[in-house]
This record gives C-alpha cells, sequence and structure tokens, in this order.
C-alpha cells in the first residue's frame, strides 16, 4: 500500500477542471507507452462533473478516444437507459460527445436485461468480462486499469462499497450484487476491493463540506470496513482530489501545503 498523495483545489469547479487536465495526460501518456488505455469511471456530482469538465477541455482531443476501454467502478441496477444509471449519465456529460469504439465501452449490465433482476447474475457477468479482458502481465482477475476514479460518499462509501455491509468484506470476488444500499436504488453491482487493488492508480475525488468528515476519516488510520474509501489504493499511486471544503477537517500534518 502506498502513501495517498493529496491535492486540495479551492472549489469543486476547478477541482473538476483540474482533475479533466490531469486525466487527459494519464491517458495520452498510457497510449504512448502502451497503444492504449483503460479507466474505471464513477458516477456521483464529482464523477459526472469531471466528465463534463473533459467534455469543455480543448485539450480533449489530444486523446486517441478510440483507443480507450471505459469501465464502471459501480452501477445502480437499473434498466437500461435509465437516466440514474452511471452509464446514462456519462454518456450524457461525455460518451456521445467523443468518439469511442463502442466494443471497448463496457457498461454493466440493466436490470430487466440478460440477467432480469439477479444483481448476483449481473455481478458474475461483469466479472467474467473483467476477467477475459485480463492479460497475463497483469496478475490479476482484472485487467490493470491505468486510472480507477473513484467518488467519496459522506459515509465513506466508494463505489457501491458501503460500511459494515457484504460488499465491503469481499475478499475473492472482483464484483459483487449489493442489496440494501441505505441510499437509493437499494440493489447495485459493484466492483469489490481486490478488483479497485488491482489498477494503477486510484483517484478519490470529494467536494463539498458533506464530505469533510468522511475524508478525515478515510485518512485518519480508520479501517475500510467503517470506511471503505480507507481501503481503496492503486498498485503505483492513490491520489485524493480534494476541494477545500472537503478538506476542511483534515489534521493540518495532512493538509498538503502547496495545494492551490
Amino acid at each position: 500500500m502506498n502513501t495517498p498523495q493529496l491535492v486540495v483545489h479551492r472549489d469543486k469547479e476547478l477541482m473538476a477542471r483540474a482533475a479533466a487536465a490531469r486525466l487527459i495526460t494519464k491517458i495520452v501518456d498510457a497510449q504512448a507507452a502502451r497503444g492504449s488505455a483503460s479507466v474505471v469511471l464513477t458516477g456521483g456530482r464529482n464523477g459526472n462533473g469531471l466528465l463534463a469538465a473533459l467534455a469543455e477541455s480543448p485539450a480533449r482531443d489530444a486523446v486517441d478516444w478510440s483507443r480507450l476501454d471505459l469501465w464502471w467502478g459501480d452501477e445502480r441496477f437499473l434498466p437500461e437507459g435509465d437516466p440514474e444509471r452511471n452509464h446514462t449519465q456519462a454518456r450524457q456529460a461525455l460518451l456521445d460527445a467523443v468518439d469511442l469504439d463502442p466494443a471497448r465501452v463496457h457498461p454493466m449490465p440493466p436490470a430487466q436485461g440478460a440477467h432480469g433482476n439477479d444483481a448476483d447474475a449481473a455481478a458474475e457477468s461483469y466479472a467474467a468480462e473483467l476477467a477475459a479482458a485480463a492479460r497475463p502481465e497483469d496478475h490479476a482477475l482484472v485487467p490493470s486499469f491505468d486510472v480507477l476514479l473513484l467518488g467519496v460518499g459522506p459515509d465513506a462509501h466508494i463505489a457501491s462499497l458501503f460500511p459494515e455491509l457484504p460488499g465491503v468484506r469481499e475478499t475473492e470476488r472482483t464484483v459483487v450484487g449489493v442489496r440494501g444500499a441505505p441510499k437509493p436504488p437499494p440493489t447495485r453491482v459493484s466492483l469489490t476491493l481486490p478488483a479497485i487493488q488491482a489498477a494503477r492508480e486510484v483517484w478519490l475525488l470529494a467536494a463539498g463540506e458533506d464530505k469533510a468528515g468522511a475524508v478525515a476519516l478515510a485518512l485518519s488510520g480508520a479501517g475500510e470496513i467503517q470506511a471503505p474509501a480507507a481501503g481503496a489504493y492503486g498498485r503505483s499511486r492513490t491520489l485524493w482530489l480534494l476541494d477545500r471544503a472537503a478538506a476542511a477537517q483534515l489534521p493540518r500534518d495532512l493538509y498538503p501545503p502547496a495545494s492551490p
């Protein structure tokens, strides 16, 4: 486990623009080094804010979108096209505006689709898709994602791994069905911590006063069962991208002095 790096921005708008610029650079570098790149998207206000900022960035054309694999960290188990699905929101924010290869876009299965309303079967299907994309050099049942994005909830949840629920305790499966989520909808599909920790880099996004307690808890030694965000880290880098409001409760020894 590597030591998390923190960057604190003035406000959520600046955080979104800076994160978008940072992501463009990472994708371009990965494509130059390996021919393609892979990113795991997150939903929520900060994840969608980043995608919207990326859509508006003049630098977005530096990315070869046809050589980018997109995955999702979690999904609300709702019918295809439902406006509350992360995939639907991502399409509206960015994906429909860029020239992606449809075969490289990997949304999680919807409810009322091939797996009916069985979230566990949907999770098994997505796990199989991830495993099929993994290469021997990945040394995991998922690809070595270049960047895995995560929003942080006010309760320190990430993806759809909520404090104390069974999903955050999973140590073997890479994807699980989630029931009884404390925020609607209650049924979801989520990557697990083992899948998240296989990424090269994990970036956690948090903005707003309502996230300050969760950020402080996750970065101050809490366990992952109580604060799932504490268990989110990448193989080579773990980056927390915050605004000042979300960083307000951090101990001064954790607050990065050079943050804009």
